[in-house]
């Protein structure tokens, strides 16, 4: 080879490994500055909130039916209705309660008759007994007649008053002020007693039906603040209290039902609307003022549990590893019982990856 083309092969080689060289030396001095995530050491405030969701409704709802069965020959309701209290909103064809009561009325005509008989009876026998004329048996006899007679005479006015109120219960009259929500059936229909006809909503006041879990039920009492949103709503939040709390779990819904009422509704707010109701709860009460730190925040080895401490100091940061005791541990993360104050910066992810003394970028 001749002497010029190995010289111009050997600087080409040198070269290629300056450059080379200097590529891995950066490389190298990137991948020590690695990014790292973290978070500043602070107090818990022992509060925890949870949210359930509920339906709006007023806190009176009255299920509208009629007392006795028969054909619905009236229903003068619809929905949306305002209906005033003693409003009639519907009739049965109830003939045979009219019947009934016909059958009454001549009872009692002729009870009040027998009764008349008996009495002039008795009054006859008196006579008759003061003067000698009859035996005590008698009278005693005619005393009991009348007696019977008007204990039947009293039971046939008892029939009567029953019957008219059978009568009146084919009326279905509006127990109070409201709106009509629901109409659940229609004029020819036959009902039952108790059967709903409609639904009337007689309430003024705007409240929440929700369901709470057993987890939570103990750290909610009548009378506890919260906050609710409506979900058709969008951007508003109203204050609202705890009224009602049942001690019985519902087996249909596993749940312990609960109301809360709004302290100020707006007639945007409708019966049946979903609402989200959230609760601070004291869970944590024990744990109040302590220092938490992430669970991912605390690393383990032979000496025990450590940190990554963050110092930074002319605009560099740097990692260090710190020991610490830790207590408890809950959804906050661990509580920390020595080896780090208030306002500290902690790594809080890739602890296997990082080196005492490394240099980190904070993200």
């Amino acid at each position: 080879m001749r002497p010029y083309q190995f010289f111009k092969n050997t600087f080409f080689l040198l070269l290629i490994i300056t450059f080379t060289g200097c590529s891995e030396e950066k490389k190298v001095k990137t991948e020590l500055i690695r990014p790292v995530e973290f978070q500043k050491v602070s107090y818990v405030n022992g509060a925890k909130e949870r949210t359930f969701s509920g339906t709006a409704r007023t806190e009176k709802i009255i299920n509208l039916s009629f007392r006795s069965s028969g054909i619905l020959m009236q229903l003068d309701i619809r929905l949306g209705q305002i209906v005033k209290k003693g409003q009639l909103l519907g009739k049965l064809d109830n003939v045979e309660a009219r019947l009934n009561y016909e059958r009454s009325i001549t009872s009692l005509n002729s009870s009040e008759s027998q009764m008349n008989t008996a009495k002039l009876s008795l009054d006859r026998f008196r006579v008759l007994y003061e003067k000698g004329s009859a035996s005590l048996t008698d009278f005693e006899s005619a005393k009991n007649s009348y007696r019977n007679a008007e204990q039947s005479y009293e039971s046939a006015k008892r029939q009567v008053v029953i019957q008219q109120e059978q009568i009146n219960y084919g009326y279905l009259y509006a127990p109070e002020d409201g709106v009509i929500t629901s109409v659940t059936a229609e004029v020819d229909e036959n009902v039952s007693p108790g059967q709903t006809i409609a639904i009337l909503n007689a309430g003024t006041e705007m409240e929440i039906a929700l369901g709470l879990p057993e987890g939570i039920i103990n750290e909610v009492s009548v009378g506890m603040p919260v906050n609710i949103t409506i979900s058709s709503l969008v951007d508003q939040t109203f204050k609202g209290k705890v009224t009602e709390l049942s001690p019985a779990v519902d087996i249909n819904t596993a749940t312990y039902p609960a109301r809360v009422k709004l302290n100020e509704a707006t007639q945007d707010i409708k019966s049946g609307m979903a609402a989200n109701v959230t609760f601070e709860l004291d869970e944590m009460k024990k744990q109040a003022n302590a220092l938490r730190i992430p669970a991912n925040a605390v690393g383990e080895d032979s000496n025990g549990r450590f940190v990554f401490l963050i110092e930074q100091e002319g605009g560099k940061a740097m990692v260090k590893k710190n020991p610490v005791e830790v207590g408890n541990l809950n959804s906050e993360g661990f509580e920390v019982v020595k080896g780090l104050k208030v306002g500290q910066l902690i790594a809080t992810a890739g602890l296997q990856t990082l080196l005492d003394g490394q240099e980190v970028s904070l993200q």
